[in-house]
């Protein structure tokens, strides 16, 4: 495997959380062979199981398992290889059914998956600069039909906005309650949904009137940034996990971890959805990662430590905001209470 840290470190290297080797089985009178089995892997690896028998028992047969889907079943305690397929990263389960004696006996054990993408760092072009609101403590961003809606955070100053990206005029305003703080937007088949930080609540509204429809359960540990992909939503917690979510009844059905070589990248923020990967800021960070939403994967990486430089506000926060406008083809970044936005390009 290769080298955790890589190309990323350069620029997100504070990032890379400590690898998580710790394992956890059961043990009767057999066992899975953890002392055969490396603490990583990536796809394609070969995996061999081995079982130990502590009390010499005979054995009919063994069903091998992977994630609960059956992988094979073997006679006796023959040694069992696979190939690790490609999948979402993070940590995978093994689970064996041994058959002896008229008895199953079950063992477990749990391995994890990481990535061997060595990420790109990528170069951007500045195709303009706008005005920014200073007082927007910006949470989500997006385009659509060429307006830009921004979501904003802070007790009794969370917003949601419809701007004139070029001016910064507000072209329509709704004021969250003050017990809220607004977070991640996204705009999917004429609604705006927005989350809440640490209310567990999020907020369906209709796009063209700023109308509340519908206020749903968001029960993950935060809420943070969203985006969509045209069909689901995609939002994520402060963890390494984005979730996906069934924009139709709001409940969450499956998620990826994010992975840069042999570790998680905590702290996604805000989302955006563009040609098929995810954009996503990582609090604190000048950077954006691109993710790869079938895997997990950090796939290439770009440095915009240069952009803060320019932000003039004292009072200036994080880096936070990415919006794609299809129109032009390029992306708008911003950040928290900043005084410019800026339109870029990836070269």
């Amino acid at each position: 495997m290769k080298n955790c840290k890589g190309l990323f470190a350069i620029v997100l290297s504070v990032l890379l959380m400590a690898c998580d080797s710790s394992k956890k089985g059961t043990q009767g009178f057999f066992s899975i062979d953890e002392s055969v089995m490396k603490e990583q892997y990536v796809f394609d690896d070969s995996l061999q199981i081995i079982i130990k028998n502590l009390e010499s028992k005979k054995v009919d047969s063994v069903v091998y398992f992977f994630n609960e889907k059956k992988l094979g079943t073997t006679k006796g305690l023959q040694k069992f290889n696979f190939l690790l397929p490609n999948q979402k990263l993070g940590y995978q389960y093994l689970k064996t059914n041994v058959f002896f004696e008229n008895t199953i006996e079950s063992d477990t054990t749990r391995i994890e998956l990481v990535s061997n993408i060595e990420p790109k760092l990528l170069k951007y072009s500045i195709i303009n600069s706008y005005p920014h609101d200073i007082s927007s403590f910006t949470e989500g961003l997006e385009f659509y039909n060429d307006t830009l809606y921004e979501g904003t955070g802070q007790y009794k100053e969370s917003k949601l906005l419809k701007t004139d990206y070029k001016t910064g005029k507000i072209l329509k305003s709704l004021v969250l309650e003050s017990k809220y703080f607004g977070e991640g937007i996204t705009i999917l088949n004429g609604k705006i949904y927005q989350l809440t930080y640490k209310e567990k609540t999020g907020f369906i509204y209709d796009l063209k009137t700023f109308k509340l429809e519908k206020s749903f359960v968001n029960d993950k540990l935060e809420g943070w940034g969203m985006t969509n992909d045209g069909k689901n939503i995609y939002l994520n917690d402060s963890s390494e996990k984005i979730w996906v979510m069934n924009p139709t009844n709001q409940t969450t059905f499956d998620f990826i971890n994010v992975y840069t070589g042999c570790a998680k990248v905590k702290g996604v923020n805000e989302l955006e959805w563009i040609n098929g990967k995810i954009f996503a800021n990582i609090f604190t960070k000048d950077a954006v990662a691109v993710i790869n939403p079938a895997t997990g994967a950090v796939e290439s990486v770009i440095d915009l430590s240069a952009l803060k430089k320019q932000i003039k506000n004292p009072n200036s926060d994080v880096l936070n905001g990415i919006a794609y406008n299809p129109k032009t083809k390029t992306i708008f970044v911003t950040g928290k209470n900043w005084d410019k936005m800026f339109e870029i390009r990836i070269d």
